[in-house]
């Protein structure tokens, strides 16, 4: 279906500027809903191959999408140099005016899905990397009782997850602690405790109420700067312990590893070294103020008004989350 030809039927105008309707008019009123997509995907991936995985179609495919878009507007939205792509500052423009389109045919697709109790519509959520170890029973749980819905769930480190969500990428965040920036709404639905673990052969493990001094020699191993574990590390030593030729690792699961080969200990979330504990491969040491515990929070843009589906998804967290996300807010030594 021509995208002009079906636009008003989407939703209020009032979301696009005159500049987005002087494009759509001049430039590429013949354009789909579908080749916009297509754009969307590559501009985000800034790759034919990647986005063509993604929309589940070949590469040519892709590629004839994007060359009919391109004739439809008349300019070059993607230039190549060497193996690379790169947007254009006509594609650029394409980009901004692409996601404002689509998401307003979203908000038509989740109005219509509330018109049939949640029978329908979509829901896209991201979580930092800790919480991918409790969030997928709780979209399980949802998904139960809206089966009709479609779940998108993208895990990623707490600036990128947040980076998102500014974007419009998302619906939904959930963070642990509040973001500080009054372009977002935060609500808090269950405690999320860190603590300093190492293999079960530490000398350290079995000792009371260890002072962070005693840990200065220790080497850490840690995740990236930027991520949940990384801050919440950061408020627990505040100052009191500089670490030692630390390891930054980017991947909460080999860390995991490294922990009880021996390399080093490690601070953190007690979700994911859960299952480690319960099989004696790591221990918990009592190191004075920990457990740090903080609370996950759900999280959207203050200026976007959720779609029923993300509305529904949030009260089943405020309902449901504690359950499933307070896994060890109290750790034994």
């Amino acid at each position: 279906m021509p995208l002009f030809a079906s636009f008003a039927d989407v939703g209020p105008n009032r979301r696009l500027s005159g500049k987005t309707l002087n494009l759509l008019q001049i430039t590429v009123k013949n354009a789909t809903l579908r080749q916009l997509k297509t754009f969307e995907t590559v501009a985000r991936r800034l790759s034919f191959s990647r986005a063509a995985n993604e929309l589940n179609l070949s590469p040519p495919a892709v590629s004839t999408q994007i060359k009919h878009l391109e004739e439809h507007a008349g300019v070059a939205l993607f230039e190549q140099l060497g193996k690379k792509i790169y947007l254009t500052p006509a594609g650029q423009e394409m980009l901004h005016h692409s996601r404002a389109i689509i998401h307003c045919f979203r908000e038509a697709e989740e109005t219509l899905a509330k018109m049939k109790n949640l029978s329908g519509g979509s829901l896209s959520v991201g979580v930092i990397s800790t919480g991918s170890y409790f969030l997928p029973r709780l979209l399980a749980g949802f998904s139960s009782q809206n089966p009709a819905v479609e779940l998108n769930l993208t895990v990623e480190n707490r600036d990128d997850v947040l980076g998102r969500l500014e974007e419009n990428r998302l619906d939904l965040a959930i963070v642990v602690g509040s973001p500080a920036e009054t372009k977002f709404t935060s609500t808090p639905f269950a405690p999320h405790a860190f603590v300093v673990v190492a293999s079960p052969l530490h000398p350290q493990v079995g000792k009371q109420r260890i002072d962070l001094a005693e840990l200065r020699s220790e080497r850490f191993i840690v995740r990236e700067k930027g991520s949940e574990t990384w801050n919440a590390m950061q408020e627990c030593f505040d100052g009191r312990l500089a670490l030692n030729d630390p390891l930054e690792i980017r991947n909460t699961e080999a860390i995991k590893q490294a922990v009880i080969s021996g390399m080093g200990i490690s601070f953190l979330s007690a979700h994911t070294v859960k299952l480690e504990l319960q099989a004696g491969m790591l221990a918990v040491l009592d190191v004075i103020g920990c457990p740090v515990v903080r609370k996950w929070h759900v999280v959207h843009r203050t200026d976007k008004q959720l779609a029923p589906v993300a509305q529904a998804f949030k009260a089943f967290l405020l309902e449901e989350g504690e359950t499933h996300a307070s896994g060890l807010s109290t750790v034994s030594h």
